[in-house]
């Protein structure tokens, strides 16, 4: 049986971080992933992480701290999110995304997102970001990888800490022991539909696109031994996705954040658009057929931002996705939709939208952000939308140094967590790029909590976090 000082099972941006923050630092580190590339979920996200107070912001003139984000957070988890942990997030933000620009993630234009009061949305492109930190993990001759290696089964020492994994290669099972702990930062469970018929059965009608390697196993290990589970109630599908996205190119498109509006097949508007997209998710499943379009006119098209996941949409009328029309009546024949129906819901919508008196209280475009505007300014546009099991954000419970805990709050000696696995941090709903920037931030507590070093960096912190590794 070899031994290493930290063991991280799973090779997302969450491991990533970790590996290469505990590598940096001397430790010696084997990074476990199941599948034959690194990357998770990581690769298929909407390229978004949460900042504040960044030089991106500074030169756009725009003012902005931790302190506001983290109560944009707790305002989007609707108040049942773990407040440590967002407030730990708050205190490591700002370093962290310096690090990362240090480390050659190339932030590539900033963006107003859902969930955030400001133009918080640091924009990246995946594959560049994985690369990078892969490169860098792979040129320390301290940190080993291994690829097509999935773990099984955690292993306790006499005392009950976690101290070894179980793990396959080629078939081969084969045992390694790590000294000062074990990090999982394996993902969630959106491929396991025993899972998420346990859990979510709400959700049996949403696409299923996460990331291939994401069936819980890291989660059920965890659970073995101990681990308390967070958020599980709160799970939700992610709303914006094209009903063709479970195939090989996953078109989205969140044009409600910049104007659109969203209704049924009945022509019918049934939420406040500027909701999180994983509440928007959850309505819209509810509604006949699971059928419905987002609406929008020129003045909105004209917001399309060339080249970005989410916000493309001319790209998604280059696809053949999006329908176009002169005036909505005929905008509705072509989708099959009541015209009458559909005209006087846009011109309910117009004369809300004049007299701050939206039916459903819309009153921003995405949160507290953006200047709501008529659908009058032809030609006009739809795109039929549904609701995708991208990600689970919900799972075992860690504190604020990342170890995990049981139902009583008790760190489970040597075990500790990151990124999608972790739950208690998004609550009840969901504000974009939190989920990168979480892997992120805690990818680099967990690593330096299970080595013993005082994390006492940070330009924005409120409190001083102090490794103590059980």
């Amino acid at each position: 049986m070899d031994g290493t000082d930290l063991i991280i099972l799973g090779g997302g941006l969450a491991g990533l971080c970790a590996a290469v923050e505990a590598g940096e630092r001397g430790a010696t580190v084997l990074l476990l992933e199941k599948e034959a590339k690194v990357g998770g979920s990581s690769l298929l996200s909407g390229r978004y992480m949460a900042f504040a107070g960044t030089d991106m912001q500074k030169e756009r003139g725009i003012e902005d701290s931790s302190l506001v984000l983290v109560d944009d957070m707790l305002d989007v988890g609707g108040g049942v999110n773990d407040q440590e942990l967002v407030e730990a997030y708050g205190n490591y933000q700002l370093e962290t995304y310096q690090w990362l620009v240090d480390h050659g993630i190339l932030f590539k234009s900033l963006q107003a997102v859902s969930g955030h009061s400001a133009p918080r949305g640091h924009t990246i492109d995946s594959d560049q970001a994985i690369g990078v930190l892969y490169q860098r993990a792979e040129q320390l001759p301290n940190v080993t990888i291994r690829l097509q290696a999935p773990a099984k089964r955690l292993l306790q020492d006499a005392t009950g800490r976690i101290d070894s994994v179980y793990y396959e290669v080629n078939g081969e099972g084969m045992i390694s022991q790590a000294d000062k702990g074990v990090m999982l930062t394996s993902g969630g469970f959106s491929q396991s539909e025993e899972l998420l018929s346990h859990f979510a059965p709400q959700l049996s009608r949403a696409l299923r696109i996460g990331g291939p390697g994401n069936e819980g196993d890291g989660l059920m290990m965890a659970w073995e031994h101990g681990a308390w589970i967070r958020d599980l109630p709160y799970l939700n599908g992610t709303y914006g996705f094209h009903p063709t996205a479970n195939g090989p190119v996953k078109h989205q498109g969140l044009v409600f954040y910049k104007g659109a509006i969203i209704v049924n097949k009945y022509g019918n508007r049934f939420v406040d658009e500027s909701l999180s997209y994983k509440l928007l998710g959850s309505v819209a499943l509810k509604q006949p057929d699971d059928l419905s379009y987002q609406i929008w006119d020129q003045t909105v098209m004209d917001k399309s931002v060339a080249g970005d996941k989410l916000y493309d949409f001319e790209n998604l009328l280059q696809q053949g996705l999006v329908y176009q029309a002169n005036t909505i009546t005929e905008l509705a024949r072509i989708i099959d939709l009541d015209p009458s129906a559909l005209q006087k819901t846009v011109s309910k919508y117009n004369q809300g939208v004049v007299n701050g008196s939206d039916q459903f209280g819309r009153k921003t475009l995405t949160h507290r952000y953006g200047e709501l505007t008529t659908i009058a300014n032809g030609p006009f546009y739809a795109f039929r939308t549904t609701v995708a099991m991208l990600a689970t954000y919900a799972g075992i419970a860690v504190n604020t140094l990342g170890q995990v805990v049981n139902p009583f709050k008790e760190p489970i000696s040597g075990l500790y967590a990151a990124g999608e696995i972790v739950g208690g941090f998004h609550g009840a709903g969901y504000m974009t790029g939190s989920s990168l920037g979480k892997a992120a931030v805690f990818g680099r507590i967990g690593a330096l909590t299970a080595l013993g070093i005082e994390i006492n960096e940070g330009a924005d912190k409120t409190e001083t976090i102090k490794s103590n590794p059980s």
